[in-house]
């Protein structure tokens, strides 16, 4: 267990990707080898020891509820509901008032990620510095990133991430969507703003060298398509 004690799980999304997958289900509780996708990531959060653990819902967002009733006895769950979808960064912002002034991790609901040495969780916590940095991101090499991986998203340069610009066609590696952020940052966004992408808290802190990383080093699926979700089991049946 580490020093942060909130985690944040961004399931409010429809996954409009997810084809007829979502008709029926919201994209974090479609299974993988027969487990929800959230549920993997829920027991992860237990497994590191952190005690609190927020989730956004909107679309379909009382089976999500339903879902993690079964964990309530092993850590604290919060719900942060949305009467529609403010996206990463506005869903964060939402929920700030269960999340506190202290840093917590944010992770999205279609990651999975096999650890090779210790949790993504702590190599996040060791290259944390309050004093440094207001967001520390996992990127993975596209080696060792399945599923809907595209051509990359970040680069690292001078020993800092840079995020991928519109006009450049590849990049080495992949934001994992896990990640530990201060609510300091929301401080900057306009208060009248409630529908926004993290994405603009990156590039805000990447301006001010206030963007850290890790290169996480064991291996990472996206779920983010039905054909993603095939390799990922593919791979995932292969390892067990």
């Amino acid at each position: 267990m580490g020093q942060i004690q909130k985690a944040m799980i961004l399931a409010a999304g429809r996954g409009v990707r997810m084809r007829e997958l979502t008709n029926e289900k919201p994209k974090p509780l479609i299974p993988v080898l027969g487990k929800p996708i959230i549920d993997y990531i829920v027991e992860k959060v237990i497994r590191y020891g952190i005690p609190s653990l927020v989730v956004n819902l909107c679309y379909k967002g009382e089976m999500i509820r339903a879902d993690l009733e079964k964990y309530q006895a092993q850590l604290n769950i919060d719900f942060s509901e949305e009467e529609t979808a403010l996206e990463t960064g506005g869903g964060v912002k939402n929920a700030l008032p269960l999340l506190g002034e202290k840093p917590f991790f944010v992770i999205n609901a279609d990651p999975l990620w096999l650890d090779k040495s210790t949790s993504v969780f702590e190599q996040l916590e060791t290259a944390w510095d309050d004093e440094k940095y207001d967001v520390v991101l996992a990127l993975i090499p596209l080696s060792e990133a399945f599923g809907a991986v595209g051509n990359g998203n970040y680069f690292i340069e001078n020993h800092q991430p840079r995020r991928k610009k519109p006009e450049e066609t590849n990049a080495p590696f992949m934001f994992m969507g896990v990640q530990i952020i201060h609510p300091r940052v929301f401080k900057e966004v306009d208060s009248s703003q409630t529908v926004f992408s993290l994405r603009d808290i990156y590039d805000t802190a990447q301006a001010k060298n206030r963007l850290g990383f890790i290169v996480y080093d064991g291996t990472w699926y996206h779920i983010g398509t039905p054909e993603a979700l095939a390799i990922t089991e593919n791979k995932l049946s292969k390892k067990e």
